[in-house]
């Protein structure tokens, strides 16, 4: 009897002591997850402004009979805003550019010409689809203008003539987002050009196409930005 009294003591002592025993245990560290980044979706709307670069060629529309092309490098600057609804996307460009794509025919001194256009620019719509949220495919057209310089050497006299040719264009591109709030691209447009008459009408240019391709990189003002916790973190 004296036993189970003792052993009936020992179970009670012990199962008082338990409680304050878990209670000296340190808590578990808790270490909560580091948030996730987290980017917002790519989007093509907004202003974006670029620079670009290339190469242009002319061709005589109403009869290539003794037409000499013009050809020639080019640069200049981009100014544009788009729209994107899913994942179409449309908007409006104007761009110009300085270059010299030229041609030349004759003996200086003795009879000398040269057809140069020196700046060209377009005002133009465009349309497209992104196949990925990085690319976007585009077709494009509007109205299109360049000036043209034509310089004359009748022995030894020399005397020069400027006009602007007015248009519309047509094409097509390719842009691609490479990093956030930038994009190149890729684009070829066609231009038919209306003619004009050179020096009071003693010459007359005919209608002309300007094609130009061109690589470019643009800018884009508040799209992309650095990455931010997810929600509900």
């Amino acid at each position: 009897m004296k036993k189970l009294l003792l052993g009936t003591a020992a179970l009670a002592v012990l199962a008082m002591m338990a409680p304050a025993s878990a209670a000296d245990l340190a808590a578990r560290p808790y270490t909560k997850a580091p948030p996730v980044p987290y980017v917002a979706p790519t989007t093509w709307s907004g202003l974006y402004i670029g620079g670009f670069g290339g190469y242009g060629w002319t061709g005589d529309v109403t009869s290539r009979a003794g037409g000499i092309d013009m050809t020639g490098g080019f640069g200049g600057g981009t100014l544009g805003y788009n729209w994107q609804n899913g994942n179409i996307v449309f908007g409006i460009e104007a761009d110009v550019a300085g270059g010299d794509i030229a041609a030349s025919a004759g003996v200086p001194g003795v009879l000398w010409a040269k057809s140069q256009i020196d700046a060209f620019g377009t005002v133009r719509g465009r349309l497209g689809i992104t196949p990925s949220p990085s690319a976007l495919l585009y077709v494009t057209g509007g109205y299109a203008w360049a000036n043209n310089k034509l310089s004359v050497d009748v022995l030894g006299v020399t005397g020069s003539d400027s006009r602007t040719h007015s248009g519309w264009t047509v094409g097509a591109g390719l842009e691609y987002m490479f990093a956030p709030s930038w994009s190149a691209k890729v684009e070829y447009l066609y231009a038919d050009l209306d003619s004009q008459d050179y020096f009071n009408g003693a010459v007359a240019s005919g209608r002309t196409s300007l094609n130009t391709v061109k690589a470019g990189v643009n800018y884009h003002f508040n799209w992309g930005g650095p990455a931010a916790p997810a929600p509900g973190y």
